[in-house]
């Protein structure tokens, strides 16, 4: 089986500064239907306005995953970590037991675009942890590359959780399958761009979710950057 999330029909927030889309229930946008999608939690579409961004707030159990798509955040936390991250970057921060941090617009004139995506962790008081690793476009073209595991599979995050986080750049008219296996769930979160997948075309903040065993079938209408999260069944 296969629902779509239409873009339109995300939560939406325009505080000026930030401009963001919820594709779950988040802040002051509320739909009982859309609380969270097996251990997904999160995503976020946020566009940040110069020298803009979050101050130092907290978190805690709960794994965050920042996906880049433009510009340049900049990052600090309590645990000593600073770091300024630009598109094809992806970030991980696990609060665990507890932890600070801000996230700000590195750039004085160009606004930042990315995701935020928050997985519920395994368990909790976790002990806090962060990393962040750049993942180039030739490295997602026309194929998948993994991006986040448990496992922490060589050249990929890690997630204190059963999840495998999977990303592609498609180009115009090329196809790429994914075998969803038995006890699985997926979620594919449209980035930017157009896709068919299984015979239905999703645009730029489109998402599927998919909760039986199947192949995913997509094809590139345009140019098209696609998450894929591999999840415990639903």
């Amino acid at each position: 089986m296969m629902s779509l999330r239409k873009s339109a029909e995300r939560g939406h927030a325009n505080h000026g500064w930030l401009d963001s889309y919820h594709s779950f229930s988040f802040n002051r946008y509320y739909d009982p239907a859309h609380m969270q999608y097996s251990v997904l939690r999160v995503i976020n579409e946020d566009v940040i306005a110069p020298a803009a961004g979050f101050g130092m707030h907290p978190h805690r159990d709960m794994e965050i995953i920042t996906y880049m798509l433009s510009g340049e955040l900049r990052h600090t936390d309590d645990m000593g970590n600073t770091a300024v991250i630009r598109a094809g970057d992806v970030q991980r921060m696990s609060a665990g037991t507890g932890v600070m941090h801000s996230e700000v617009n590195a750039s004085d004139s160009m606004p930042v675009h990315l995701l935020q995506i928050w997985l519920l962790p395994e368990r909790k008081g976790i002990t806090p942890g962060y990393e962040d690793m750049h993942f180039p476009k030739a490295e997602k073209r026309n194929q998948w590359r993994l991006i986040a595991s448990r496992e922490h599979r060589p050249d990929s995050l890690l997630v204190h959780q059963d999840v495998t986080l999977q990303a592609t750049v498609l180009e115009p008219g090329n196809k790429l399958d994914y075998v969803l296996g038995d006890g699985r769930s997926a979620y594919l979160q449209v980035a930017r761009g157009e896709v068919v997948l299984n015979g239905e075309r999703l645009l730029a903040g489109d998402a599927a979710r998919l909760d039986v065993p199947q192949r995913l079938a997509l094809k590139a209408v345009a140019e098209v950057e696609l998450l894929l999260f591999d999840l415990p069944a639903v």
